[in-house]
């Protein structure tokens, strides 16, 4: 019911041809055709008006046509005819309203991601809930885990891992300590934090990448559609060859054929399915498209900016490399290093816990589960695991648990966590967030296509943003940035002719 509501008026035009279909089936054929014609007619005065308004403002488009079509096929009698003018013309219209919302959707659920309420610590350590509105600089702050931080503040716990995947593109989270800066918009880790809000949050960065998403829709009115430019012209040539066609023929009929046959059909029900189409299918590929007007502007795309984390890369760390130590007595074999790093792991929220236990996996090893399990917050976890003492995670972690620890040479873009097993350092896990296999011939496939400048703009450390580049063939690199940057550096580049 609530499609049909949506829809009243192609749901209104397929009801009326049934009945038609039905009256015709019963043999009255003068109320069928007085029933369609007295529809088109409506249809014909409803979609008029708003044709002129828009006239008034300078748009002219082939809507003009189409209802000259359905006057002059009602006039002739063509009741049938008429009817299916006016679906097509409610169609292709239904059509382009749903791609708008399917672009709108995407822009709710940024918004639904906005915290609304905040828990403000209150003298005595009690907690309060109150509308994120209301917090103002100064006020202390508790946020659960997985909670999103909700206005920028400063950190008052000792330490916190933060999720900022979503503002700078880090695949990784960052580990804060206190008295440093806390983004909102990120997303808290594993343990329960205080912290001191900086801005209100109206002020604060997440309301001013909602704003700019916001900007965004609103920047550029949909492309019109091609016959749309030539409105006028085309509608003058078609009324031109219907008046010849009738005055040679002496057939009015002739002239309403010429009308029917000139309605741009193709533009008024093909092209918003292939809109629509379009951009199904981008979503399904994790690429959101504003409107249809976008998909046609990117036929004169001359250059492409592409963020690193997610897009060009996985944006989950996966294992490269096992190291096992040679320090002390006979070194545990790689499989079974991994094995019980990923035991111990098992029990984690840590985003690299995930991934060493997806290697873990990916090996088709068996994995124990682990006893005494605990998790150090921003650290590593240590645990029980077939008899054995495990810690696994930074290089100080474990080396307060088994004496001074080397730091493993890493390379650019590549992460270590270490392990000891019963006290005794046994090795290292190198990770690393891996390019897309279709990355560099999607690149190189954009430049055959003419899109000539390709940059890479991105929240990751210059060192593996510039590793990452040279993976995928990008010459152009922005390292560092914050979400208000990348947008500067966007506007800056070179306008497309």
């Amino acid at each position: 019911m609530q499609l049909i509501r949506r829809n009243y008026q192609i749901a209104a035009t397929l009801f009326v041809g049934c009945l038609v279909l039905l009256l015709l089936g019963l043999g009255q054929s003068a109320s069928a055709q007085w029933l369609a014609s007295t529809f088109a007619a409506a249809a014909a005065v409803q979609r008029g008006a708003g044709m002129i308004r828009d006239m008034a403002h300078g748009r002219w488009g082939v809507d003009i046509l189409a209802v000259t079509a359905i006057v002059s096929t009602v006039a002739v009698g063509e009741y049938a005819a008429a009817l299916i003018v006016v679906l097509m013309l409610y169609g292709g219209a239904a059509l382009e309203d749903y791609a708008a919302g399917k672009a709108k959707a995407e822009l709710g659920a940024l918004l639904d991601r906005v915290p609304q309420t905040v828990h403000r610590e209150v003298p005595g350590r009690r907690l309060n809930d109150v509308p994120a509105t209301d917090v103002v600089p100064g006020d202390v702050l508790v946020l659960r885990p997985a909670e999103v931080v909700p206005v920028d503040g400063r950190l008052l716990s000792a330490a916190g891992s933060f999720d900022e995947s979503a503002l700078t593109g880090e695949s990784l989270p960052v580990e804060l300590t206190q008295g440093q800066e806390v983004l909102s918009g990120s997303v808290n880790g594993a343990a329960a934090v205080r912290l001191s809000a900086t801005a209100s949050a109206e002020d604060s960065q997440y309301s001013r990448i909602v704003a700019l998403v916001r900007e965004a829709a609103a920047s550029r009115a949909p492309f019109v559609r091609l016959a749309d430019r030539y409105a006028v012209p085309f509608t003058l040539l078609a009324l031109v060859l219907g008046i010849l066609s009738w005055v040679l023929s002496g057939k009015s009929l002739r002239f309403a054929e010429v009308l029917v046959v000139a309605t741009p059909c193709p533009l008024l029900i093909a092209a918003p399915v292939a809109f629509l189409g379009g951009m199904s299918r981008a979503a399904r590929n994790g690429i959101v498209v504003k409107g249809g007007g976008t998909l046609e502007l990117l036929a004169r795309i001359k250059t492409a900016v592409f963020d690193k984390t997610g897009t060009l890369t996985h944006g989950r760390p996966t294992l490269e490399e096992i190291r096992t130590s040679k320090v002390c007595g006979p070194p545990p074999s790689d499989m079974e290093l991994l094995a019980l790093a990923a035991s111990a792991e098992l029990h984690s929220s840590h985003v690299l816990a995930s991934s060493v236990v997806d290697s873990a996996l990916a090996c088709k090893l068996d994995l124990s589960r682990p006893l005494e399990a605990v998790e150090h917050a921003t650290d590593g976890v240590s645990a029980t695991v077939n008899g054995h003492r495990v810690a696994v995670g930074k290089r100080t972690f474990v080396e307060a648990q088994s004496g001074p620890v080397s730091e493993e040479p890493i390379a650019a873009g590549q992460l270590a966590v270490y392990v000891s097993i019963d006290g005794v350092y046994a090795g290292a896990l190198i990770m690393r967030d891996p390019l897309r296999a279709n990355a560099a011939a999607t690149l190189a496939a954009l430049a055959a296509l003419g899109v000539a400048h390709i940059v890479m703009v991105t929240g990751d450390a210059k060192a593996t943003a510039d590793h990452a580049a040279s993976m995928a063939g990008i010459s152009e690199v922005w390292a560092g940035c914050r979400p208000e940057t990348k947008v500067s550096i966007v506007q800056g580049l070179v306008p497309m002719p």
